[in-house]
């Protein structure tokens, strides 16, 4: 199982997300870096273990207010070791397409920006594309088919539950297996990957245990619950 650092990018910097609730995300304070500049925060995270992949949502874009298309090359500059895992609100498999071909990393569709399952089709057979099943409080965001249909789903799939994001409430382990049960139900198996609610070691090895490709965290990184020692063992 791989730990993947994630970043939050919205008004310029890295801010601090908890629960979805992204009117009222502001920039993140962290013993790792000195300011909430996204080269910074990166480099103080890199500090921690030599991770590979990083996971980034750039929330204006996702939002469709602007983007963080030059924050990102700035980061692919800067660390180009690592696999950057973009969420930016896209939609069409050119986007896909053309983040690949440009280096800015690969394209994270989530479900939450998909207008309808025919998008969905079209955008998850671009090759490379990564499909987040985002959730919330209220359940599946996005068109409740693509939840639902595993032959949908590309290789990579990430159980993003927005409702525990920040929220230290343990992982979503009973969506994470919901979401395996259907793919095998299809003769599928994408490496499935888990975000949101991660607390400590203890939920590192719940999640190995569920057969979990990898986990998403931020905020037990900033605060030490996760310690260099844990994050090297599993980076």
């Amino acid at each position: 199982m791989q730990l993947i650092p994630v970043v939050d990018l919205k008004g310029g910097c890295v801010v601090h997300a908890l629960r979805g609730e992204r009117d009222a995300y502001r920039p993140i304070h962290t013993p790792l870096a000195a300011t909430s500049a996204a080269e910074d925060v990166v480099a103080g995270l890199l500090a921690l273990a030599p991770f590979r992949t990083l996971y980034v949502a750039d929330l204006d874009a996702i939002a469709g207010t602007g983007g963080h298309g030059e924050v990102i090359d700035a980061l692919r500059a800067a660390f180009p070791a690592l696999d950057l895992w973009v969420d930016a609100g896209e939609a069409h498999p050119d986007q896909v397409r053309g983040r690949a071909a440009r280096g800015r990393g690969t394209s994270v569709i989530g479900t939450e920006t998909l207008p309808d399952v025919a998008a969905a089709r079209e955008v998850l057979a671009a090759e490379g594309a990564i499909l987040s099943l985002d959730h919330d409080a209220a359940g599946p965001r996005g068109p409740v088919a693509v939840h639902e249909d595993a032959t949908l789903w590309p290789e990579r799939v990430i159980v993003m539950t927005l409702a525990r994001v920040g929220s230290g409430e343990g992982p979503d382990l009973s969506t994470l297996e919901r979401t395996a049960a259907r793919a095998v139900g299809v003769g599928r198996h994408p490496a499935l990957y888990a975000a949101g609610g991660v607390r400590g070691p203890e939920d590192l090895e719940r999640l190995a245990a569920a057969s979990a490709a990898g986990v998403l965290v931020a905020s037990a990184l900033h605060d030490g619950r996760i310690a260099p020692d844990t994050a090297r063992l599993w980076a």
